[in-house]
């Protein structure tokens, strides 16, 4: 019996909850001291299917100067228009929940939720999501791009483990269903 793939959110938050600034600058939580890659290489190897919303690829595409960071992942972005497949990545426009329940169901590593923020609140209301690793930067910023949007949801969680990257604290919470 093969075991269920889960799906994992792993990002980093301010301490107010946002994700970005309005201008999509994440300036903010550079400047804050870590601890080598702040855990992220250890999660990554735990990872083989990347799941990013269109506005969070188009951003990572006008910032990536170098190749494309999920290079050597199954890598799915979705969106509401039909845009062509690349080397890199499958557009996705379909029925999200079907379609993460097939991946879900597939053996394999982890599937990570890279973001955003719409899209992270319809894989919430599907019930969708399995685990949540949440790395706090000590940095208010006052308002932005919220990790969780409002909505009617609601996601009970089970505390697994907390750690520090120097001034990061990553609290990795299992879905209670």
């Amino acid at each position: 019996m093969s075991k269920k793939r889960n799906l994992v959110l792993f990002i980093a938050t301010s301490l107010d909850g946002y994700i970005a600034t309005k201008d999509e600058s994440l300036d903010w939580l550079f400047s804050v001291e870590g601890e080598g890659d702040n855990g992220y290489s250890e999660f990554y190897d735990t990872v083989e299917t990347v799941l990013i919303g269109k506005k969070t690829y188009d951003w990572i595409m006008r910032h990536e100067t170098e190749e494309f960071p999920y290079k050597n992942k199954e890598c799915y972005v979705f969106t509401r228009s039909t845009v062509e497949d690349t080397e890199d990545v499958s557009f996705i426009n379909g029925d999200i929940a079907s379609f993460i329940n097939q991946l879900k169901s597939q053996e394999g590593k982890n599937i990570w939720i890279v973001g955003g923020g719409e899209l992270l609140q319809t894989f919430i209301k599907e019930k969708l999501v399995d685990e949540i690793i949440l790395t706090v930067a000590p940095t208010i910023i006052g308002n932005g791009i919220p990790l969780f949007r409002e909505g009617e949801y609601q996601l009970d969680l089970s505390l697994k483990g907390t750690r520090n990257f120097n001034q990061f604290v990553e609290l990795h919470y299992i879905v209670k269903n």
